[in-house]
């Protein structure tokens, strides 16, 4: 496989997309926050002294994917048309992101969909952290996407 993001002198380099297609791309990603019962009990009863854990650590997920080529170099800015965040957990001590990115253009957004999970995972450290400061996220990883030239991925379960 070839490696796109390095130019004839080996230095890095922004791909050039100008002669791909436009097509609709979604990607999907997730992570998980490791944390007490306590913890997770506190966030689902509304009683983390910040806010709501859920609300506002979903809308910092939407605002990082919004911001994904801003903090990722090689990134292209792109005008995302969804972004959805939910969120499930196991019942004992850890709490599932999911997030789900849509564009139409010509690069995907897997990167988009594992900022949005990763910034709220941290933003549910953040809010959490005087209450456990151990808590563990991850692992972060590419669910599926769907579009573009590369096809459909979908990450096989172990």
């Amino acid at each position: 496989m070839e490696l796109t993001h390095f130019n004839e002198q080996g230095r890095a380099k922004m791909v050039d997309i100008s002669d791909k297609d436009v097509t609709t791309r979604v990607a999907t990603a997730g992570t998980g926050v490791k944390m007490l019962p306590s913890t997770l009990e506190a966030i689902k009863a509304g009683r983390i002294g910040k806010g709501d854990v859920l609300a506002v650590a979903q809308v910092a997920g939407i605002m990082a994917a919004k911001k994904t080529s801003d903090w990722i170099p090689m990134c292209h800015p792109l005008p995302l048309t969804g972004i959805n965040i939910v969120f499930d957990d196991n019942g004992t001590d850890e709490l599932y992101i999911e997030a789900t990115v849509k564009t139409t253009g010509k690069t995907g957004v897997e990167m988009e969909a594992l900022t949005a999970v990763s910034a709220t995972a941290l933003t549910v450290y953040d809010m959490c952290k005087a209450l456990q400061k151990d808590m563990v996220i991850g692992p972060t990883r590419l669910l599926a996407k769907s579009g573009g030239k590369s096809g459909d991925y979908t990450i096989a379960e172990a």
